[in-house]
């Protein structure tokens, strides 16, 4: 992999990140987005789609905008990254806005047919499940509270829907790993 873009969407991302912690662990947040990109190259060598791993959570998490994206990394990164954009929809509390937000992305996941869209994807939601099996294995039902939903059978229906859009990728070990996550984390049958 020729890495000039991966570097360069690497310290842009550790630029933009910069201060932030996750919610999930209360590790430096560009832990996340390196892990990400970590999971992405696992499944494609594309140096396209592992930058925008690095780069998914920029916008929608940081003062960064999808045209300083485009303008850095150009416009295939761009649309990568804006389809894991959400509209937090600020001007209403999180809360009431969490299934709103959800399924609009969902839409977006749902109607593509690029590969690389689902790769992004399941890599960034696998990322999740693993910080959420890790605090389960602490916490168990009671991780469900620091978060904006707190309600787990719509946390496991959003985390079973992204399953059910990226069946494509079933072949791969990520797929499998998030597929048993799931199962650990939530129970029941999927």
């Amino acid at each position: 992999m020729a890495q000039e873009v991966f570097n360069k969407a690497l310290q842009f991302a550790i630029e933009a990140h910069k201060g932030m912690i996750r919610k999930a662990k209360k590790t430096p947040f560009i832990l996340h987005p390196i892990e990400v990109a970590c999971i992405i190259a696992t499944m494609t060598s594309d140096e396209n789609v592992i930058s925008a791993g690095l780069l998914h959570d920029t916008v929608e998490d940081t003062s960064v905008t999808i045209e300083d994206i485009e303008r850095e990394f150009g416009a295939y990164i761009k649309e990568l990254v804006e389809t894991e954009t959400e509209d937090k929809l600020h001007h209403l509390p999180a809360e009431t806005t969490w299934q709103i937000r959800k399924e609009k992305s969902l839409e977006v996941l749902q109607e593509t047919s690029d590969r690389n869209v689902k790769i992004l994807w399941l890599a960034d939601k696998l990322s999740n499940m693993r910080s959420f099996y890790q605090m389960y294995l602490i916490q168990g039902d009671e991780l469900w509270e620091e978060f904006h939903q707190n309600d787990p059978n719509k946390q496991k229906w959003y985390y079973t829907k992204v399953l059910e859009y990226t069946d494509e990728l079933k072949e791969t070990a990520a797929y499998k790993e998030y597929e048993d996550l799931i199962g650990k984390v939530f129970g029941g049958d999927l």
